[in-house]
């Protein structure tokens, strides 16, 4: 079936139309364009954080690509499978690279329930799907909650992010806990949701939790 879609309409770049391979989402040289970390997908990270792992920085590119990504337009111009292939494309970049053992789990950073109807969707469980699938792991959107519908943590510097987040996520009751999981967000910027959310898990039991996102703020510094 996908030889003979590729025949009526050939696979073609995301970023700028040219042909591609099959397996392709962006041509060499929009492929290029996207800022790599020199360090690699993995960075150290403090507890309760056994890692965090970002494919590219956000910025230039990335940061179109990620808005458009979390941010659909309305109507059949939202239909676009452009920025969801970049992003996937990219957070399996990040798994590819993660350290330690292979996760029992893959779970996303879960918005508040408000937020969830507000948006349609929860960017960071279409990753946490694409990884686990990959992984060949269970992908587990209900493990843990968000049960404090924080404000926009925009503008905020790290004390006050921390403060923003304290308690806003719990693991769901009776949940059997895995001992690795791979917790999944799109950016990091200063870490603070991920720890919170990651500190949660780790009252409730999880032994190893590594933090996967698509993209790092350039002047992130783990918490």
């Amino acid at each position: 079936m996908r030889g003979l879609l590729d025949l009526v309409l050939p696979p073609s770049c995301a970023g700028c139309a040219a042909a591609v391979a099959a397996s392709a989402v962006l041509c060499a040289r929009c492929d290029a364009r996207l800022p790599r970390l020199a360090s690699g997908a993995s960075g150290a990270s403090a507890p309760p954080l056994a890692a965090c792992c970002a494919a590219v920085a956000y910025q230039g590119d990335v940061e179109e690509w990620i808005h458009r990504f979390k941010y659909p337009r309305r109507g059949w111009r939202g239909l676009d499978p452009a920025p969801l292939g970049v992003a996937r494309q990219l957070v399996l970049e990040a798994a590819r690279a993660a350290p330690g053992s292979s996760p029992e789990r893959v779970i996303p950073v879960p918005l508040h329930p408000r937020r969830l109807r507000e948006r349609g969707f929860n960017p960071a469980a279409l990753l946490a799907r694409a990884i686990a699938r990959e992984r060949r792991c269970r992908f587990d959107a209900a493990l843990l909650l968000r049960v404090r519908d924080t404000p926009s943590q925009t503008g905020l510097g790290r004390r006050a992010r921390r403060a923003n987040l304290r308690g806003a996520f719990r693991v769901r009751d009776g949940a059997s806990m895995p001992r690795v999981i791979w917790l999944v967000d799109d950016v990091v910027t200063t870490g603070s949701t991920l720890v919170e959310a990651a500190r949660a898990l780790r009252r409730a039991g999880a032994r190893e939790i590594v933090a996967i996102c698509i993209a790092r703020t350039p002047e992130v510094r783990e918490d």
